[in-house]
């Protein structure tokens, strides 16, 4: 199962950009999720079409689960 772990900042511009990790490591922790944003935040290292991100929006961990369909 292939995990992906998308960091949602707000942007200069009022609009969301996301940021996503594969395979992120686990355990996953809220806090230090939030602590990982801040410091993308503050370190100014990725700027978007919207702009530098200006604050935390979320977070999510997507799941996906890939089934192969053997075609005769």
């Amino acid at each position: 199962m292939a995990k992906t772990l998308e960091l949602s900042f707000k942007t200069e511009t009022g609009k969301v950009s996301r940021l996503a990790i594969e395979n992120p490591a686990e355990p996953i922790s809220e806090a230090t999720v939030k602590l990982a944003m801040e410091q993308i935040i503050a370190s100014n290292v990725f700027y978007s079409v919207n702009g530098n991100y200006t604050g935390v929006e979320g977070a999510r961990v997507i799941e996906r689960n890939v089934t192969d369909v053997e075609i005769v």
